[in-house]
């Protein structure tokens, strides 16, 4: 009855008369019959309906200066689209055209509201069949998900889906102009990492590069320079802001994939910041915190490129770090995280806020709980044709069972005053030993014990001198850096160490955070016991061991990610650390990574253990004996002297 429907009496079958009053019921009401019920329809009543079909959703776009003009609403068929705001105000759910009338369904109206809303960021509207909105480059990867998903017709500009289309396909990518002896070292979804990137500055878009750690975020994102700085070189000079202890890490890799690029390590007391000094460079890599106080001349330098690694750094849009990234100028904009981004939508919408400012919109004030949730997912629908996250699972057929990486750590001004004092001092002892006429084997172990010194200074400055403050450690900075990046990404690590001080350091610093961590070293008595709770808890992220008493005979397939702190410069002790994660039973690529300090012995036996393994091996073996297979020419070299 609500439907028009008469009940005849004689018959006692429910009767609807009139054209208008039959199509507006199967608009209303086909899915309940026909998809919900499965409603038969006589023969009489399917050849009368024979022309009759539903509407379908309709896009339009025209290109225009800066973006795009996007429409969404219902396809006329070569109708005047007027036809069909005239025939709802009627309140006839169809509409006529040349091929018979079109059925207007709610759930038609409610996809294009939805579609409506996505692409409006406007919760509450209804539906608009005259919506015609500019959007920008950034918007076109959602506005054709949306098409997509109302099956709608649409015909883009060509210029739209060779910027689009790429993005949300990645097997569409042109592949990127690398160097032909620096392609040959990339695995498969590098070149394509490398590919992305360079898409995304051909046509004016930013990203967020965010592989899991060891993946080779940053050899991607120097092939991806290297290219920029050749095919469009008046695009401006490249800029990499990391945290300070990676700086030298940077260019360490920079001089090894791109040595064509002239690099500039802007860092340190003694630096030249004038934007005509550093427009000379290829490539200028600089810290968070030397940006912020110079960022006065950065903002005077358009760059071709400007990349942020470790993005965590800019999640804050308060930090000082944050405001002088955000008034740098820039053709493209990229970030490098192994963080799952997603994970936190104010941390997603600070980072946009660099790349894309604007692109993100802020969340509307008092929201009901329904509301907040559909901001929170467009956001997130938005955000995702700028993220490449690839884990090492899903490229795990190209990967070996054990990645291996180095990790330089610049020093700040104290710790290295620090350890240059240290190191002058064992020169001058040593020479003033010599010329006192003093036993070659008194000097000996006069330049051993120093050496070790020297050692604890790489390891953390704190371990000689405690009034030296946490900042002043550049391996505890990049601990912490990889520590959070492992322990968001849902990987587990295991932190060797040589010195026991160092790792109550260490375990300092993880309380101090509120960062669950299992102990080991010599003293611990119930040593299974600590690697079962650590094996068994997937909630303990870290575990901190002294090499001597985790070394061996430890199963801790729990952890994928091996840290050595102050490497032990015995390989084969080495190997047993790291197979404490990498042995049976382990299902994970497992990433060893070795921490050493720029500049210093660290380094200095790092260059020599290829051509004087046993030397070295004997200089620091396992019992710190002193050697007489080691000369005295071999601990001056090791010193620098």
């Amino acid at each position: 009855q609500r439907n028009g429907f008469v009940l005849e009496t004689a018959t006692r079958e429910w009767r609807l008369g009139g054209t208008i009053q039959v199509l507006n019921f199967l608009a209303r009401h086909h899915k309940i019959l026909c998809v919900d019920n499965d409603a038969y329809f006589t023969h009489n009543l399917s050849h009368s309906l024979r022309n009759v079909d539903f509407a379908k959703a309709k896009c339009a776009a025209a290109e225009e200066t800066g973006g795009y003009r996007f429409a969404i609403g219902i396809d006329p068929e070569g109708k005047n689209p007027k036809i069909i705001q005239e025939a709802l105000s009627s309140g006839r759910m169809f509409f006529y055209t040349d091929r018979g009338p079109r059925l207007i369904t709610p759930e038609l109206l409610e996809s294009i509201r939805n579609a409506q809303r996505r692409i409006t960021g406007e919760s509450k509207r209804d539906v608009d069949l005259d919506l015609n909105l500019k959007i920008g480059y950034a918007d076109l990867a959602s506005a054709d998900a949306i098409a997509e998903e109302l099956q709608a017709a649409f015909a883009p500009p060509e210029t739209w889906t060779k910027r689009s289309d790429a993005i949300r396909n990645l097997s569409k990518l042109q592949a990127a102009p690398i160097r032909e002896d620096l392609e040959k070292m990339l695995r498969i979804y590098q070149k394509l990492g490398v590919a992305w990137l360079w898409h995304l500055h051909r046509n004016s878009l930013a990203g967020i590069l965010a592989d899991e750690m060891g993946l080779g975020k940053t050899v991607q994102a120097l092939a991806f320079m290297e290219v920029v700085r050749r095919e469009k070189p008046d695009d401006g000079p490249c800029l990499v802001v990391c945290p300070a202890s990676l700086v030298e890490n940077w260019r360490r890799e920079a001089r090894r994939f791109t040595p064509a690029l002239k690099v500039l390590a802007h860092h340190g007391q003694f630096r030249e910041s004038s934007p005509d000094f550093l427009k000379r460079y290829d490539l200028v890599i600089t810290s968070y915190g030397t940006l912020a106080r110079d960022i006065g001349s950065f903002s005077l330098v358009n760059w071709g490129t400007a990349i942020c690694d470790e993005g965590q750094n800019i999640k804050n849009p308060r930090a000082q770090s944050t405001k002088a990234v955000k008034q740098l100028i820039a053709k493209g904009r990229y970030i490098l995280t192994g963080t799952p981004v997603e994970n936190s939508l104010e941390d997603l919408r600070s980072l946009f806020g660099y790349l894309m400012p604007g692109y993100l919109p802020k969340p509307e004030e008092r929201l009901a709980a329904e509301d907040r949730k559909w901001q929170d997912d467009r956001l997130l629908q938005m955000a995702a044709p700028y993220i490449l996250r690839r884990s090492k699972i899903a490229v795990a057929p190209e990967l070996p069972e054990k990645i291996e990486q180095v990790v330089y750590c610049d020093f700040e001004e104290n710790q290295k005053k620090f350890y240059d004092e240290m190191q002058e001092s064992t020169r001058q002892e040593i020479f003033d030993m010599e010329m006192s006429g003093a036993k070659e084997a008194s000097i000996r172990m006069a330049a051993f014990n120093q050496l070790l010194r020297l050692r604890q200074i790489c390891a953390d400055p704190r371990i000689l001198d405690p009034k030296m403050e946490e900042t002043d450690s550049a391996k505890l900075q990049a601990l912490l850096e990889l520590l959070e990046e492992s322990k968001d990404a849902k990987h587990r690590m295991l932190v060797f160490s040589t010195f026991v001080s160092a790792l109550k350091i260490i375990r300092k610093a993880l309380e101090e955070r509120g960062i669950k961590y299992c102990y080991l070293d010599g003293s611990t008595k119930d040593r299974q016991g600590v690697c079962d709770e650590f094996n068994g808890n997937p909630d303990i992220p870290v575990m901190l061991m002294s090499l001597k008493a985790g070394g061996t005979g430890l199963n801790l397939t729990g952890a994928d990610t091996v840290i050595h702190y102050d490497p032990w410069w015995n390989p084969a002790a080495e190997a047993q650390a790291t197979d404490r994660a990498h042995r049976i039973g382990q299902t994970r690529t497992v990433t060893s990574i070795k921490l050493i300090a720029t500049g210093t012995i660290e380094e200095r036996v790092m260059d020599l253990q290829k051509s004087k393994s046993e030397m070295l091996r004997k200089l620091l073996s396992e019992s710190d004996s002193v050697s007489s297979a080691i000369s005295l020419e071999d601990i001056k070299a090791l010193l620098n002297a």
